[in-house]
């Protein structure tokens, strides 16, 4: 491959993934969160994660490296999100056919890396893959919690969280989902107050205005 014709794949390449900034997180779309997140957004805090990940156990660089890979694919087939009843396979199919055209731009050293890295994420093959699902979920939880913050519904994304039960094991995900949990149950805690704080001055007045008017 000639080295000009090496760059407009490059260049190619590097459009597609500028894609993923364009590719809203279907989840939030369908629980009408208002200007939801993109897969890039997503993808982005993920890689930060792997980052702080302190187990010298796991291969943080390849921790990294599969974050910011693993919904590459959505670049060319969007997010497929489990309300669009598509099956895993189909799934599967169409994302491994897009990672075959959009790692076929590369190198074929960063042709094998990139796919190899896709595929380690999706078989859930390594520690690193399974750490990095667990990313997966866990960022997305936090998000549900900034949104139910910026909304002032403390509660409303409930159902993430739930999906969320028994799937997280690192001891470092534990522990940060502990914490995030422990805030939400607060924020729940202080809305609850205020609601029933301002059911009861609703009540008083009424309670007020029909003394008054006997």
């Amino acid at each position: 491959m000639s080295g000009r014709h090496s760059m407009e794949n490059m260049l190619q390449f590097l459009k597609l993934v500028g894609q993923l900034k364009q590719v809203p997180r279907k989840g939030w779309v369908y629980r009408h969160v208002k200007h939801p997140e993109s897969v890039s957004d997503h993808m982005y805090r993920m890689s930060v994660m792997a980052l702080t990940i302190q187990d010298r156990g796991v291969n943080k660089e390849r921790c990294m490296k599969l974050a910011l890979v693993h919904d590459l694919a959505e670049c060319i087939v969007g997010d497929i999100a489990p309300a669009d009843n598509i099956s895993k396979a189909e799934k599967h199919r169409r994302e491994k056919e897009a990672m075959v055209h959009i790692t076929g731009l590369l190198s074929e050293d960063l042709h094998k890396e990139l796919y190899q890295l896709w595929e380690e994420y999706e078989t859930q093959s390594s520690p690193e893959a399974k750490l990095v699902k667990e990313l997966d979920q866990l960022e997305m939880i936090l998000q549900a919690h900034e949104y139910e913050e910026l909304e002032g519904t403390p509660g409303r994304l409930q159902e993430f969280f739930s999906s969320t039960e028994g799937r997280f094991h690192h001891p470092e995900v534990l522990a940060l989902a502990r914490s995030l949990n422990e805030e939400r149950a607060h924020h729940i805690g202080k809305q609850g107050e205020a609601s029933l704080g301002q059911a009861t001055n609703q009540d008083s007045h009424v309670t007020h205005n029909f003394i008054t008017s006997l």
